[in-house]
């Protein structure tokens, strides 16, 4: 499928942007590349240029609040002839190229979509000279980053779906009357009246150890806590009152393998947790979303910890406060955007029963 988004560039920046719907044939075959990166094919003079900085600005942003920094996208780049004689799969791919018979004031930012796989998104940015392709990405690169930031999570919802796991998800819509999608080899390891933890297999992600031209296999291990309480009033949905809830359910219904010992939450000023409001991948739920850190503790110290990515909404039929919160632990020197991505997937995927 085709798009084209038109950026207009006034002498005050950005006047209009409009998607004008084509179609495009989907190939079926399955994308590669890295989820979190996008390749980039433009002449390695554009690369090389102060042009390379708006990309960094615009594109490469951070999932908040973690520690150290979670980055949405990483940009990798190729020049057209390395491009054209390589695998054209990439799931995120944008090419930039100057074109001096463009005609008008304003450069063009076209998107297509399954041009070489399935469910791959493809933007071409073109300009007649390099101002204006400058003027076309800093009005246009923030929508981008937004295309390219929804499909890589509705990739993952949409992996998930064509491998459900039933046999979990019909027993939290029993219990909590909400559904979402899981992955394949998911978990149901405590199950309580009012809170469910299903755990996801264990991913194993080489980790490279600068300067010694090493890897190492570095654990990540995720999953979904789910719990309801009592709604009494909005002042619930207040920041301080989320994590007062949060850390008493976390407090009795998630130890640590340390006995004595349970899952909490950082409150270091560096990572606060944070909420917005939020809503589900149709716009059918309304949330409350709250990034943050969590940690174990007990026994008068801290033990490992990780992030975590959590929606709270009101059930509109059995009236009760519930919270689906994802939660990352990997080590530092692995990359938590896929992991996380995971999570923002199955919490767009939320739906009441």
């Amino acid at each position: 499928m085709k798009f084209l988004l038109y950026c207009v560039v006034a002498v005050l920046g950005l006047s209009s942007c409009n998607f004008d719907k084509k179609s495009f044939k989907s190939t079926g075959i399955a994308v590669t590349g890295k989820i979190g990166e996008i390749l980039v094919v433009c002449d390695q003079d554009i690369w090389d240029s102060r042009f390379k900085e708006c990309l960094d600005t615009n594109l490469t942003q951070f999932i908040m609040q973690y520690f150290p920094d979670v980055a949405t996208f990483e940009l990798i780049h190729k020049t057209p002839n390395h491009f054209t004689q390589g695998v054209k799969r990439y799931r995120n791919t944008m090419f930039i190229n100057i074109d001096p018979t463009l005609k008008g004031d304003i450069g063009k930012i076209e998107k297509r979509v399954g041009v070489w796989a399935a469910d791959q998104l493809v933007i071409d940015i073109t300009a007649r000279d390099f101002d204006q392709l400058e003027k076309t990405c800093s009005a246009g690169l923030k929508s981008v980053h937004q295309e390219f930031d929804t499909f890589e999570w509705k990739r993952i919802k949409k992996y998930y779906a064509e491998s459900e796991n039933r046999y979990i998800s019909d027993k939290v819509i029993k219990n909590f009357g909400i559904d979402f999608q899981l992955p394949d080899g998911a978990r149901l390891v405590t199950t309580r009246a009012n809170f469910y933890r299903i755990e996801f297999p264990s991913a194993a992600r080489p980790i490279e150890f600068v300067g010694a031209g090493t890897q190492d296999p570095g654990t990540i291990t995720s999953g979904i806590l789910v719990y309801q309480y009592d709604y009494k009033d909005s002042s619930q949905f207040s920041l301080e009152k989320l994590l007062r809830d949060r850390d008493t359910m976390l407090r009795f219904n998630v130890p640590s393998d340390y006995e004595g010992m349970y899952m909490g939450t950082q409150y270091n000023k560096i990572v606060y947790p944070e909420i917005d409001p939020t809503t589900n991948e149709d716009g059918t739920l309304s949330a409350v979303e709250m990034k943050g850190m969590f940690v174990f503790v007990g026994l008068g110290k801290h033990g490992t910890g990780g992030a975590f990515w959590a929606y709270h909404f009101i059930h509109p039929k059995s009236q009760k406060m519930i919270c689906v919160s994802g939660y990352v632990d990997a080590p530092s020197t692995a990359s938590w955007t896929q992991p996380l991505r995971e999570v923002q997937a199955i919490l767009k995927s939320v739906v009441i029963k």
